[in-house]
């Protein structure tokens, strides 16, 4: 007689799919929380939290959609706040964009021209209000998709009326506590942009230069060369300098030396028959007499010209082949000595202009490289700039904001440099310079050199009147150094680089040249061009006006509005404020300001920015400089640094190479919450390699993960937790050691998120999804779920334990895969809020097990277990079984081993998956036998083919099959499991 028993199984049963359709999922999950306005839920249900972390936004550029790099950071914000929103904290997250600048200046220059071209300066900056709030549009969207929460609705926007006024009001601020001077100082200048540029707004890449060695004859050839106790007689006697701009050279107004450096007098190459002595670092002869008349010089020229090759700047002429100079009798005989300090003050002829120039001292002449000597240029140079102060010396300003000689620079020995621009002058002065025999060698070199960010194109320096913050006026420097240390870094590198350039980085220049920024709102003098006496209070009221009518309301602005009477002595400052400014003060614009934001009652307050490792030269430096000038302390407590994304072979994101990952592609294909478990697996402290090959291992990773939710869930299909979960000790043993598992993983995992280590957190969570879940606890009690009673204790023991186990797991994975973990929240069942991010860590997990005794209890099993499975492994490969349960299992212990487990020994062919089970003396044995290696014990392992007849219902091979009259295909306990009381199983 047969009968159908598939109605008396407890197979698993779910609504949470198998595959996670993503893609077509992900979205209506996004407009469900729009239309709920999950971000203000979890704002109410967190608002009575004493613990208050929040997470402030580096504002993205408005410009573009969003890119690879956009999603690692705001998926790793995300991540962070809601781990702290599981952590127990209120964690409010407010994003923001970064809205004044050149590249939304330009993008409306190309539609519309420069401001006066078809647009007035106020329409055109309308244009650009108008074109970044597009842009923000656009990338909120993006952002949205990715599963990041926030207060979308009501971002930070730095061009939004009231930031431009409190950006005013901070400024105040950094006035009122002596921090801003004006003056004219080198400060880099890019050419496109025609203003100055911010040391956050430089990076670097090679360029080739003209490397050139020139003469700067003595005016008194005698008077020099006795200072070495020479008699020059007629010769001339010359300082070469060596430089690598001769663009600068109209402009140079000294030559500098090392007060204690020791210079030599040395014979040069004859100029037109005459002999001519060279003074140079003693320590550079060597490297001097290579570069001059001990090596043909023509000769000499044309290798290092012929090495690289090509116009020193795009767009720029191929310089005319050098002819080669005369080469006299000269050597590299030292004549005689003298120190730096003692040429003081001797006079020197400019090597193409009607000039003297003097021989001055500088701490920054060093030994190291080229002659010992450098041309210093005031208008050009930071070194320059100083030394020249210090002896008087003033500005000539020859070069124009756009690169070129301004009308009235004088012509060079006849050769017109007005209106030429820099990089083409360079081989125009080396032409000269050869004509008039001051050229002693000419090479073109590859170096290092600082390009503007948003251009790719060198800059220069340039001494300009600009507005600075300084860094010593009022100790900015110390105090910033000192609030260094008082915050949590991660990584820890992190300190020390943002201490080390803020240690040595010059005064901040924070006006630029520009239309489309917020104004430097301040009236100076027009004779004295000093600030007015009542600055702050003024600024306060421009800050009334800009919050009313933005930033054209100062442009509009009638001084004597505010000045009355003295508006005829003043006159407004047109300069608009460095947008790193704008980024800069939005601890003071947005968490100043915005009540969610501040500590208000919270006994635990902290700040966290969170950027690419770039910023800690830009915005985390900004913030800082701002902070420690207005509070005198760091906007944050913690600061988290990230790497740039690369592809696979370690190469940067290129569209030439085609190596770019697009997160739009992703989402459209994988789901974000593959992108975001692959930004949780990186390691974002390095580069983060990224390519569809290593996407397509995530996603598999994701699935391991999903079908270990869907099998809790199907498993726990009829769990009622108010009615049928057990308490902890109630449950069999094995549902002990699981909720013991997870506690241990969620120490594990929580600690993990507590120091930002999401790799730490993905790699535990997938070890327990594929090996103390997948392959044994779930492998193990399919049998108790599935075949003993539906209420029964044992089937009940699995389900409860397997319900702690979602009910943390789902925490456990709310940070990382932000879809996916509410979709399981929605499945699990009993009563619960809308969302788990409603929620904290999960509490109902317990530490059972935890006695060294017991956990060696479980380790030696765990290893006898993983020698049953290779036995067994063995015997399918042999095609002796098919499966597991068509073997019977001998374990061979001794003594104390038998003694340990004989009172689970009737139930151990459960945690085996056998259908038979014996526990043996420990004896010599002549069969093969798999040998354990036990911490102090010793067992054997082997297995045979059971000839038992299988059961229909629960597979197992049992000698008792078919001893039941009315159920001739069961064995015994399936007989009483579908009829009786069912098995009383204790352990497992």
């Amino acid at each position: 007689m047969t009968h159908d028993y598939k109605s008396t199984i407890n197979l698993p049963h779910t609504e949470f799919p198998m595959r996670g359709d993503l893609p077509k999922r992900e979205p209506g999950w996004l407009a469900q929380w729009e239309q709920v306005g999950r971000y203000a839920q979890i704002q109410r249900k967190t608002a009575q939290r004493d613990r208050t972390f929040v997470l402030h936004d580096g504002p993205p550029y408005a410009n573009g959609a969003i890119h690879i790099g956009h999603a690692v950071n705001k998926i790793l914000k995300d991540m962070v706040v809601k781990s702290k929103l599981l952590a127990g904290y209120r964690a409010p997250y407010v994003p923001g964009w970064d809205c004044h600048g050149l590249p939304i200046e330009i993008a409306v220059e190309k539609k519309f021209g420069k401001p006066g071209d078809k647009l007035d300066a106020a329409a055109f900056r309308q244009k650009c209000r108008e074109y970044a709030a597009e842009q923000v549009d656009t990338q909120r969207a993006g952002f949205k998709r990715l599963g990041v929460l926030g207060d979308w609705e009501h971002p930070y926007r730095t061009m939004d009326f009231k930031y431009e006024a409190d950006m005013l009001r901070a400024l105040a601020r950094i006035v009122a506590n002596g921090h801003v001077l004006r003056g004219a100082k080198p400060v880099y200048w890019c050419f496109d942009c025609a203003s100055a540029l911010a040391e956050a707004e430089i990076e670097y890449g090679d360029k080739v230069s003209p490397a050139v060695d020139v003469a700067y004859d003595a005016v008194d050839a005698n008077a020099l060369a006795a200072k070495f106790g020479v008699d020059a007689g007629d010769a001339v006697v010359a300082i070469p300098i060596w430089t690598t701009t001769p663009w600068t050279l109209p402009e140079s107004q000294a030559v500098s030396l090392g007060a204690d450096l020791e210079y030599a007098l040395i014979e040069g190459p004859a100029r037109d028959g005459r002999r001519v002595l060279l003074v140079v670092a003693s320590a550079l002869v060597e490297q001097v007499a290579a570069r001059y008349s001990l090596l043909p010089l023509g000769e000499g020229a044309r290798r290092a010209d012929e090495g690289t090759g090509g116009a020193e700047h795009p767009g720029a002429a191929e310089p005319s082949p050098p002819a080669p100079l005369p080469v006299g009798e000269g050597s590299k005989s030292v004549l005689g000595h003298a120190e730096g300090k003692a040429l003081e003050g001797i006079k020197l002829r400019h090597p193409f202009y009607p000039r003297e120039v003097p021989v001055i001292l500088g701490d920054h002449v060093s030994a190291e490289d080229g002659t010992g000597a450098v041309h210093t240029s005031p208008d050009h140079g930071v070194e320059d700039f100083v030394v020249a102060r210090e002896y008087g010396i003033g500005l000539l300003n020859y070069v124009g904001s756009r690169g070129a000689y301004h009308a009235d620079t004088p012509a060079a020995d006849g050769v017109e440099l007005a209106n030429m621009h820099v990089w083409k002058a360079n081989d125009a002065i080396v032409d000269v310079l050869r004509q008039r025999g001051v050229l002693l060698a000419f090479a073109r070199i590859e170096h290092s050199y600082p390009n503007c960010w948003r251009h790719k194109t060198p800059v220069i320096y340039r001494t300009t009147p600009q507005w600075f913050i300084s860094m010593e006026q009022a100790d900015l420097r110390k105090t910033a150094l000192a609030s260094i240390k008082d915050v949590r870094w991660v990584p820890g590198w992190g300190e020390e680089r943002i201490a080390g350039m803020v240690a040595g980085r010059p005064d901040w220049c924070i006006s630029r040249q520009r239309t489309w920024g917020v104004p430097i709102a301040l009236f100076v003098h027009k004779v004295t061009q000093e600030p007015h006496p009542d600055s702050v209070a003024l600024l306060e009221q421009v800050a009334k006006i800009v919050e009313q009518g933005g930033i054209d309301a100062w442009f509009a602005l009638d001084p004597a509005t505010l000045l009355g009477d003295q508006a005829g002595d003043y006159e407004k400052v047109t300069d608009v404020l460095d947008v790193w400014f704008d980024s800069g003060v939005t601890h003071f614009a947005v968490i100043g300001q915005r009540p969610e934001l501040q500590r208000g009652d919270a006994k635990q307050y902290k700040v966290m920015y969170l950027e690419g490792s770039d910023q800690h030269r830009g915005w985390f430096q900004s913030s800082l400089l701002t902070s420690s000038a207005i509070h005198g302390r760091a906007p944050y407590d913690e600061v988290l640094t990230h790497g740039f994304t690369v592809d696979a072979n370690g190469r940067k994101m290129s569209k030439s190479l085609g190596n770019v990952v697009a997160p739009q592609k992703v989402m459209d294909t994988l789901g974000a919450d593959v992108l975001r478990l692959w930004v949780a697996s990186a390691d974002y402290r390095n580069e983060m390699s990224v390519s569809d090959e290593i996407l397509k291992r995530v996603s598999d990773s994701y699935r391991r993960i999903r079908n270990t939710a869907r099998f809790l869930l199907g498993n726990l299909d009829g769990f009622d937790p108010a009615q049928h979960l057990l308490q902890v000790g109630d449950s069999l043993l094995l549902d002990q050691w699981a909720v013991q598992q997870a506690f241990d993983v969620q120490q594990a995992v929580v600690a993990a998120y507590e120091r930002y280590d999401f790799p730490e957190v993905v790699a535990r969570i997938q070890n327990f999804c594929t090996n103390e879940l997948g392959a044994l606890y779930l492998d193990i009690t399919k049998d108790r779920l599935y075949t003993m009673p539906t209420d029964s204790r044992g089937r009940r023991s699995a389900q409860s334990a397997m319900y702690r186990i979602a009910e943390a797991l789902v925490r456990w994975l709310a940070p990382i895969l932000g879809f996916t973990a509410e979709e399981i929240w929605q499945q699990l069942p009993g009563e619960r809020g809308e969302s788990v991010l409603f929620e904290t860590w999960y509490d109902g997990l317990t530490a059972t097990q935890g006695t060294p005794e017991q956990r060696r209890w479980w380790s030696d099993l765990l290893a006898i277990r993983d020698g049953a499975s290779r036995v067994l492994e063995g015997m399918r490969k042999a095609e002796q079984i098919g499966a597991a349960l068509e073997a019977k299992l001998v374990v061979d212990a001794d003594a104390e081993l038998a003694a340990r487990y004989a009172a689970v020994a009737d139930e151990l062919r459960f945690f085996f998956i056998t259908s038979d089970f014996a526990l043996a003396p420990l004896a010599p044995r002549t069969d093969e036998a798999m040998k354990v290696e036990l911490d102090g014990a010793e067992a054997r392992v082997s297995a045979s083919v059971s000839d038992a007849a299988k059961c229909v219902r629960c597979w197992h091979r049992r000698e008792d099959v078919g001893s039941h009259a009315e159920h001739p295909e069961l064995c015994g306990r399936c007989v009483g499991n579908v009829e009786g009381p069912g098995e009383d199983r204790r352990w497992f």
